[in-house]
């Protein structure tokens, strides 16, 4: 029963085809060369960006013997997690992660809180010169940090306000060496990618109706109140990605942390000096001047890098659904 039937399509299928001149069994190759495609594709992606991260977890877990073993490629033979140990002990995770969390997390609130009140304005209200002030949060986003170092660095180690502090001190603010610059940069929305987060807020907001505030507004409530119990439980997706952004990219920065937190131990600038810090720990503890192989350090440097991106990972894995919400409905409306 089950082969007539089969039999049965095979005829219709071919049958029909031949009506359509042959479209159909053309149509259908074309879907599966498409799927096809598409599976290469999507392969290759995730090829070039989980090997990366594999071969540093297999590196990670080998002694130094295995990295010079031709035969060890990705299994080591004698495994250990005395490089985790030792790359804890050199960069001081505990408390570089302590101090890289409070950091990240409360500047990434900040600007958040900051971007969405902008990126709501942008979106939903007219006031004077718009334009030229959304030409400007647009500059914000192309300008690299670079280009304003020199300036950020004379503004915050001679900080000032009209005068009135070298007035009544006589000399002015150095705030360089604490974290107040990057609260008042993010403040100001001048923070690091404020300018990314408040045009994917607005794009966000630009793509709700405007029925759901005209609804609100006939309710009684006014516009605060309708911004805070209807707009941001509506952007609830792209608020989380946002905050993951922020997180992120303040969690590896090293631009403004090495301008301003020079001092500070974060996990940010602990990579970036681990190779030199050590040849200066084996120093210390050996008592002689020895020379670190280029294959170790290598090894270190990418334990220090798993360790560096483990808690980013996790946070991730906690707020992907919001993440892939946000990113699917933002950006569509310009």
């Amino acid at each position: 029963m089950t082969k007539n039937n089969s039999n049965i399509v095979k005829v219709s299928f071919w049958e029909r085809n031949r009506k359509s001149e042959g479209y159909l069994l053309k149509k259908k190759i074309m879907e599966i060369a498409v799927v096809i495609a598409r599976f290469i594709l999507l392969f290759g992606l995730c090829f070039l960006i989980l090997q990366p991260i594999l071969n540093k977890i297999s590196v990670s877990f080998m002694t130094e013997d295995d990295l010079f073993n031709p035969i060890v490629v990705s299994i080591p033979v004698h495994f250990t997690t005395d490089n985790y140990v030792l790359t804890a002990e050199i960069m001081n995770y505990g408390k570089s992660f302590v101090n890289s969390l409070v950091i990240s997390l409360t500047i990434a609130i900040v600007q958040i809180a900051v971007c969405t009140i902008v990126g709501y304005g942008f979106a939903r209200f007219n006031f004077p010169l718009k334009k030229f002030w959304f030409a400007c949060v647009m500059l914000v986003i192309l300008i690299p940090p670079q280009v304003i170092s020199n300036s950020l660095y004379i503004h915050f180690r001679f900080f000032d306000i009209f005068g009135i502090i070298k007035l009544i001190r006589g000399e002015a603010l150095n705030l360089r060496g604490n974290v107040l610059p990057y609260y008042l940069m993010s403040l100001g929305c001048m923070g690091l990618k404020n300018g990314l987060y408040i045009y994917m807020i607005r794009q966000f907001f630009r793509n709700i109706p405007n029925d759901m505030e005209e609804a609100a507004y006939v309710d009684g409530c006014g516009t605060f109140k309708t911004f805070v119990r209807i707009m941001l439980p509506e952007g609830k997706p792209i608020i989380t990605s946002c905050f993951l952004f922020a997180f992120v990219w303040q969690w590896t920065d090293g631009f403004y942390s090495k301008m301003f937190l020079g001092s500070t131990s974060l996990l940010s600038m602990s990579i970036a000096r681990l190779v030199d810090s050590l040849g200066a720990y084996i120093q210390r503890i050996m008592g002689i001047k020895t020379t670190v192989s280029v294959a170790y350090s290598n090894c270190i440097l990418a334990t220090g890098t798993l360790m560096l991106v483990a808690p980013v990972i996790i946070l991730y894995l906690f707020a992907q659904r919001q993440f892939v919400e946000s990113i699917s409905s933002s950006g569509i409306k310009m």
